[in-house]
């Protein structure tokens, strides 16, 4: 299987992802141990403060980190995964999630994901582990 055939695969199960779509998590891009997501910030996705919840900052990230991880045509699954939220968004502003691999071993790798506004300014920084039972 060609990576083109493999990125088709990853495209093809994260626009199928039930979750993300009741969210309204895109997938842009897919690249190898990289992907991009986006959500525009609607209503429904904002906590009692008028802010976008973390939950949905959160969710927005996991996706391209999701995405990236599983790149590689292997199965990878989380192990583990932080955030540091570090300004809100308004109704209306897309987010982007770039999630980048900075370390990929054996049975293990690890992503950082920026999350920024429409202005690129960075809302949150995540960062997550990966196991991947194929590797080696």
């Amino acid at each position: 299987m060609s990576e083109q055939d493999d990125y088709a695969e990853i495209r093809e199960r994260a626009s199928n992802d039930p979750y993300c779509g009741h969210v309204g998590i895109d997938l842009a891009e897919v690249g190898d141990g990289y992907a991009e997501t986006t959500l525009t910030v609607a209503e429904d996705h904002l906590n009692f403060h008028g802010t976008p919840h973390g939950g949905a900052v959160y969710s927005l990230a996991d996706a391209a980190f999701a995405a990236a991880s599983n790149s590689h045509g292997d199965a990878a699954f989380a192990l583990e995964t932080n955030i540091s939220y570090l300004a809100a968004a308004e109704v209306g502003e897309t987010l982007r999630a770039v999630a980048e691999e900075t370390h990929l071993g054996g049975r293990t790798a690890e992503y950082e994901v920026v999350v920024s506004d429409g202005d690129g300014e960075r809302i949150a920084t995540f960062r997550g582990r990966v196991y991947k039972p194929g590797g080696r």
